[in-house]
């Protein structure tokens, strides 16, 4: 290996570090204009760019740059997106038997009201002859 090709070795990894850096910076500056009136209160999406931006640049680094908050909460607020992005909770259904779609309930209730003497086994068999199929309870 060249001395010219060592050299682009090491400048493009400087050049990633500080554009990390920078970029960071950024994203902070951007984010104390917008709350210079007071205590900064972070939204979801901001919280999402330090982050990732944070992650990137690594723990000895943000502790260097980042003013707003500590590295600790940064890499934490990483760690937290990273474990909603894969919980599952999209694919997850409610659990229990789907509920009984609004119709059939106020059919079974009115019914109930119209026939007093009516149990719910009747109210059942009445849905059935409807053409409902429902569950006794």
């Amino acid at each position: 290996m060249d001395w010219r090709t060592m050299l682009a070795h090491i400048t493009g990894g400087l050049d990633d570090g500080l554009r990390l850096r920078n970029e960071y910076l950024l994203a902070e500056n951007r984010v104390l204009r917008a709350h210079i009136d007071g205590k900064p209160r972070l939204t979801d999406p901001e919280r999402k760019t330090l982050a990732g931006i944070g992650k990137e640049l690594g723990r000895k680094a943000l502790a260097e740059v980042a003013t707003l908050v500590t590295p600790e909460t940064i890499l934490g607020w990483h760690r937290k997106l990273i474990a909603q992005k894969f919980d599952g909770s999209k694919k997850r259904g409610t659990p229990g038997r789907p509920s009984t779609p609004k119709e059939i309930e106020d059919l079974v209730l009115r019914f109930a009201r119209e026939n007093r003497s009516w149990g719910y086994r009747r109210i059942v068999g009445a849905l059935a002859n409807v053409g409902h199929t429902v569950s006794q309870r």
